[in-house]
C-alpha cells in the first residue's frame, strides 16, 4: 500500500512539471513572437498555426507582420487593434503611438492650426446656384477657378488649408492673402453677370501660314506658354477684315463654327472624334483547329477635343478664359508581317504612326478684342481621312483617290478665333454664326458641343442635336461632312 502511495504521488508530481514547463514555453514563444513583430495566434503560435488535422504545423500568414486594419475608425473613439486614441493615458506605462504602426490618430473634437494666421470663411453661394438649378453641381466651376486663380498646390502643403463647397456654401480656410484671392472670384460669381452669355469660337486651317503677311499688321501679339502656340489681340473691327482676307483664300477650311450659350465660369466640351479599328495581333483560337490564329482588333479614338470656360469680370470689360485643345491623328498605319511556323498563310498585323498635339492656356483681355490663337504648322484636326482634291471623300471616282495625295495628311496651320458676343437675350443670332464668319448655316463638321467638366455646358446655338451642317468653304473641295461616313 505504501509503494502504491508512493507512485501516485509521483507521477502527479511529473504531470505537475509538465503542465509548468509547456505554460512557460508558451508564454516565452509568445512574447518572442511578439517583440518580432510577428502575428500571434490564439494559442500563441505565431501566424494563428493550426493542426486540427493532426499534420504538420503550418503558419497561415508565412511569417507576415500583422498590420491593424483601420476600418471601423470613428470619432467616437473606436481604433484598431494596438492605436490609441488622442489624449488616452498609454496603458501599461507606454507611450502613446508605440504599438500603433500606422499612427493612427482619431479626434473627438480638432483645433485647427492657426501658425499662419488661418481663418475660417463661409462664402453664400446660393445668389449663383439657385439659377443653375438643371445644372450638376454648379459650385464646381467656383472651386476650378479658385484653383487656377491661386494654383493647387498651396492647398497642399504648408499652412494647412480647407477649399469645399457644395450647393449653398463655398467654406475656406487659409491666411488673410488666400481668403483676399478667394473673395475676388467669388464675387465674380455672386455679384457679377449671371444671365447666359454668348461666345463664338471658330476653329479653321490653313494650308500655309503666310496669312500672317496682311493679318500681323492689324493684331498686336498676347503672351501664351504652350510651345508653338502664338496668340494676338485686335478689336473687332480689324478682326472682319481678317475674316474677309481668309475668305478669299482657297486653301482655307473651318472645321468648327460654333456659338456657345454660356452662364458665368461654366465650363464647354467641343469635341469631334470618331473610333478608328486596326489589326492589332492574333491569338491562338480555342474554339476550332482551324484557322489555328484568330485577329484581335484595337481602336483608336481620332479627332480633335477642345473644353472652354469663361469668367467675365464684375463689369463685363474683361474676360478670362480656360482653354484645352487636344488632337489625336492616325497618319498611317504601318504593316508588320509576322512570321509564324506551321499556321499557313500570310499573317500582317497593323501598327498606327500617330500625331498628337495638346494646348492648355489661359487667356485674359478687353471684351470688346478679338483673341486668335495658332496652333503652328501641325497635324488638321479633321476626321476625313479619305478626303482628296477631286474626290472630296468620295470611296472613288475611278481610284483617283489612288494617284493624288491626301490633302488631309499634309501639314496645316491651325488657328481659333475667340469673340465675346455678349448677353445671350440681345446678341443671338438665328441659324447659327453671326455675321462675319465664313460660312453661314451653323455648325461646320459636324462638330458636338457636350456638358464639361462642371456639367454646365450648354448646346451650341444653330445646332439640331449636337450635329452640324457640314458646310463647306467656297474654293475647297469635298467640305468635312461626317453624315453617312462611318
Amino acid at each position: 500500500m505504501r509503494d502504491l502511495a508512493v507512485g501516485v504521488l509521483r507521477d502527479c508530481h511529473r504531470f505537475v512539471l509538465m503542465v509548468v514547463f509547456s505554460s512557460v514555453a508558451l508564454s516565452v514563444q509568445g512574447y518572442v513572437f511578439g517583440q518580432s513583430g510577428l502575428p500571434v495566434g490564439p494559442v500563441g503560435q505565431p501566424g494563428g498555426l493550426s493542426n486540427a488535422g493532426g499534420g504538420e504545423v503550418v503558419p497561415s500568414l508565412q511569417g507576415v507582420p500583422s498590420v491593424p486594419s483601420i476600418e471601423g475608425l470613428s470619432a467616437a473613439g473606436a481604433q484598431p487593434v494596438g492605436a490609441q486614441p488622442v489624449g488616452a493615458q498609454p496603458v501599461g506605462g507606454q507611450v502613446s503611438g508605440v504599438g500603433n504602426p500606422l499612427g493612427v490618430k482619431v479626434h473627438e473634437r480638432l483645433e485647427l492650426p492657426r501658425d499662419a494666421g488661418q481663418y475660417w470663411v463661409e462664402y453664400d453661394l446660393k445668389p449663383y446656384t439657385m439659377a443653375l438649378k438643371g445644372v450638376d453641381r454648379p459650385q464646381q466651376a467656383v472651386i476650378d477657378w479658385i484653383i487656377r486663380e491661386t494654383g493647387s498646390d498651396l492647398w497642399f502643403q504648408e499652412p494647412v488649408g480647407v477649399l469645399t463647397a457644395d450647393r449653398s456654401t463655398l467654406r475656406v480656410y487659409h491666411n488673410a492673402g488666400m481668403q483676399k484671392v478667394v473673395a475676388q472670384v467669388y464675387e465674380r460669381f455672386v455679384n457679377g453677370i449671371n444671365e447666359p452669355q454668348v461666345y463664338s469660337l471658330r476653329l479653321i486651317t490653313i494650308g500655309n501660314p503666310n496669312w500672317r503677311s496682311k493679318a500681323l499688321p492689324l493684331m498686336r501679339s498676347a503672351a501664351a506658354r504652350s510651345p508653338g502656340v502664338s496668340a494676338w489681340l485686335m478689336p473687332k473691327e480689324n478682326g472682319a477684315i481678317v475674316m474677309a482676307q481668309l475668305r478669299q483664300r482657297q486653301d482655307v477650311r473651318e472645321l468648327q463654327s460654333v456659338d456657345l450659350r454660356l452662364v458665368q465660369g461654366q465650363t464647354q466640351v467641343i469635341e469631334q472624334m470618331r473610333p478608328r479599328n486596326y489589326l492589332r495581333e492574333y491569338a491562338p483560337n480555342t474554339t476550332s483547329a482551324w484557322p489555328p490564329l484568330t485577329p484581335t482588333y484595337g481602336e483608336i479614338q481620332e479627332g480633335y477635343r477642345m473644353v472652354f470656360s469663361p469668367l467675365l469680370s464684375l463689369d463685363g470689360s474683361t474676360m478670362d478664359m480656360m482653354l484645352k485643345c487636344q488632337v489625336d491623328q492616325v497618319e498611317k498605319m504601318n504593316a508588320v508581317p509576322l512570321e509564324v511556323p506551321g499556321a499557313g498563310g500570310a499573317y500582317q498585323v497593323e501598327v498606327p504612326q500617330m500625331i498628337t498635339w495638346q494646348m492648355a492656356e489661359r487667356f485674359k483681355w478687353p471684351t470688346d478684342h478679338v483673341l486668335i490663337l495658332s496652333c503652328g504648322v501641325i497635324a488638321p484636326p479633321v476626321v476625313n481621312a479619305q478626303s482628296t482634291l477631286l474626290t472630296g471623300g468620295a470611296g472613288g471616282l475611278f481610284g483617283i483617290n489612288r494617284i493624288l495625295p491626301d490633302l488631309s495628311f499634309q501639314k496645316q496651320d491651325a488657328i481659333l478665333v475667340v469673340e465675346y458676343r455678349g448677353s445671350a437675350s440681345t446678341q443671338l443670332v438665328p441659324g447659327g454664326i453671326a455675321a462675319g464668319g465664313l460660312a453661314p448655316g451653323g455648325v461646320a463638321a459636324g462638330g458636338v458641343a457636350t456638358g464639361g467638366t462642371a456639367n454646365g455646358g450648354v448646346p451650341a446655338v444653330g445646332m439640331t442635336n449636337g450635329v452640324g451642317t457640314g458646310v463647306m468653304v467656297p474654293g475647297v473641295a469635298g467640305g468635312n461632312s461626317l453624315r453617312g461616313r462611318y
